[in-house]
């Protein structure tokens, strides 16, 4: 048997280093970086880096080699050979003029597909609709950006077309559950087919060109060639599961690729709103306003069930807030960001409208009488109307995140509005927690605690009025064993026997009562807690700890006691913030 060589064996035969896999795949540095984010190759971090670099150690960019072997296989590394062939022989037709063979050469450019590593990443649709999160984030930045030097006006035609049709799928089908207003844009949350899917719509602001290149466009645009395929095959999906046809026609002018479109940043995002304000047309079938919450009526039978019960109420709640905005007819003016404010009232049913001379796709003016809610971010209006509420847009948001409509007096135009608190956060965690979270969380276990108690009055009356009769029925038997008892002792006397045995079992009749007495409730003292003697005990507690730790976790156990540290300090300045931003809040 031969003897291995030095790293021919082990780590430093797991990776290879990226200029070795570019020898290996004959390519260059930018397609093999195109090859790496379609086919989802990316570098690797060794546990030994000095071993897997076979003794250097230098910081070098490591893959696996059973990934790259994985790229030697793939059907796209020739198309990426091709370009480079095609480079060089369109190059040599333009130096030499012959511009007969260079057009014959261009129509026969070599076109990328890559449907199949698609369908190779994503063997089923539900791993497709995990993996939404970064795609629509994605798709949904480029749809804002102008036509750029990197980036064609194709592509973001496409990435706003994709994700247009994607939002028509989420309004028809009400699964939005949770909002959220951020420096960062709107944060969005849905439920597809069970799955949890959570993206971020950026703010509209008028694009401002970057005078350094502090961000590598054309990597950007690779992933978004990746993901505006990933998100089409959803979307055909999608549509058909629900009964419509695909690609939708919309009545608003979306999809027409004009110039004047292009130049007009302002009309540009108008007909998108439009787009959205508006039904699909050439539907199958019309998808039902109401969705039948599950049936769970064959579970009758195990109905002390918690999980059955949860599972019922869960159901209640989503069947609410599917028609949340149902039979509310909304207006919003001009200074109020319309596309996530369109979104969720068409997602819960409910109808909106703006002025149609400064945007299209309005659908009623502002002297409708049916009108219920006008949201304006300006105290400062013409005209008022008393049939309707004047509202700030964050009553909307909130309305969702609580699941029902709340009072409209705290968010009045001029209003100081109630914190928004983010809904993605865990209630439970060992962070910041602000006080305003701690109100509503007790005011919602309150109600919860008072809805179960009116529903379950009758049956823990019932419990309460058994037991006591339990303790009566128990007294009395217990009276008339006591009489019994006596009795028995008197007859006992009476023939003579020792009244000694009497007198022992009145004793431990006197001591069963008296511990029957010591039972009882009685009110507790307060025991105030010393501050420095909790602080020394955990001080030892912190040291007995550390003495525990075996010397090779050592550094793993100072890493997580300062990860506590900061995260401790991190709370102490929030809630030193609060406090400076309650003082000044206060009137002197």
């Amino acid at each position: 048997m031969r003897r291995l060589k030095k790293y021919q064996s082990g780590e430093a035969a797991q990776y290879i280093t990226r200029r070795a896999a570019l020898r290996k795949l004959q390519l260059s540095l930018n397609d093999f970086r195109r090859l790496c984010i379609i086919k989802g190759v990316y570098p690797r971090e060794p546990k030994h880096r000095r071993r897997a670099q076979k003794g250097s150690s230098d910081i070098k960019i490591l893959y696996h080699a059973k990934d790259i072997r994985f790229l030697l296989h793939e059907p796209i590394v020739w198309t990426l050979r091709d370009y480079k062939i095609f480079a060089k022989k369109t190059g040599r037709d333009r130096a030499i003029k012959d511009f007969r063979n260079l057009k014959r050469r261009l129509a026969l450019y070599p076109e990328l597909r890559i449907d199949h590593i698609v369908k190779e990443r994503y063997p089923t649709f539900i791993d497709a609709i995990k993996d939404l999160d970064d795609c629509l984030t994605l798709l949904f930045l480029f749809s804002t950006f102008p036509s750029l030097r990197l980036i064609p006006r194709d592509q973001s035609f496409l990435c706003r077309r994709l994700t247009i049709e994607f939002l028509h799928y989420i309004i028809s089908s009400k699964s939005i559950r949770k909002v959220f207003i951020s420096i960062k844009g709107f944060y969005f949350q849905a439920d597809i087919k069970g799955q949890k899917v959570t993206w971020i719509m950026p703010h509209h602001y008028p694009f401002k060109p970057h005078s350094k290149a502090e961000v590598d466009f054309k990597v950007m645009s690779i992933f978004v060639e990746f993901y505006t395929i990933l998100l089409g095959f959803v979307n055909y999906r999608l549509y058909h599961s629900v009964g419509y046809t695909y690609p939708p026609k919309f009545r608003s002018e979306i999809h027409n690729d004009l110039q004047d479109n292009f130049k007009d940043e302002l009309s540009y995002v108008s007909d998108r709103i439009a787009a959205l304000n508006s039904d699909l047309i050439f539907i199958e079938n019309e998808l039902e306003d109401e969705i039948e919450i599950m049936d769970l009526d064959f579970l009758e039978q195990s109905q002390s069930s918690n999980r059955i019960r949860k599972l019922k109420k869960e159901a209640k709640e989503l069947k609410a807030l599917r028609s949340l905005f149902k039979g509310l007819k909304f207006y919003i003016n001009r200074e109020v960001p319309r596309e996530p404010i369109v979104i969720l009232i068409r997602s819960f049913g409910g109808k909106i409208s703006w002025d149609s001379t400064v945007f299209v796709g309005a659908t009623y003016d502002e002297s409708d009488e049916t009108i219920t809610h006008q949201i304006v971010d300006r105290p400062i209006l013409s005209k008022k109307y008393i049939s309707r509420d004047y509202i700030q847009p964050q009553w909307v948001f909130d309305c969702v995140n609580k699941r029902t409509l709340l009072p409209t007096n705290s968010y009045f135009e001029g209003v100081v509005l109630p914190p928004h608190l983010s809904p993605f956060v865990d209630s439970n965690r060992d962070s910041y927690v602000p006080p305003e979270e701690h109100e509503n969380k007790n005011q919602s276990d309150f109600n919860q605690k008072k809805s179960v108690e009116e529903n379950a009055g009758c049956s823990e009356k019932e419990i309460i009025d058994s037991s006591t009769m339990d303790d009566e029925q128990l007294q009395i038997a217990y009276m008339e064993e006591k009489a019994d008892f006596e009795e028995y002792g008197h007859m006992q006397n009476e023939e003579g026997q020792n009244d000694d045995d009497v007198e022992v079992a009145e004793k431990e009749m006197q001591k069963q009562q008296r511990e029957e007495l010591s039972m009882s409730v009685q009110a507790g003292k307060v025991h105030k807690e010393n501050k420095n003697i909790r602080r020394k005990n955990e001080i030892d507690e912190h040291r007995l700890q550390a003495r525990m730790v075996k010397s090779r976790h050592r550094n793993l156990f100072r890493k997580l006691i300062r990860e506590k540290q900061v995260k401790e300090k991190e709370k102490w300045l929030l809630k030193k913030k609060r406090r400076n931003i309650d003082a000044q809040r206060i009137p002197n």
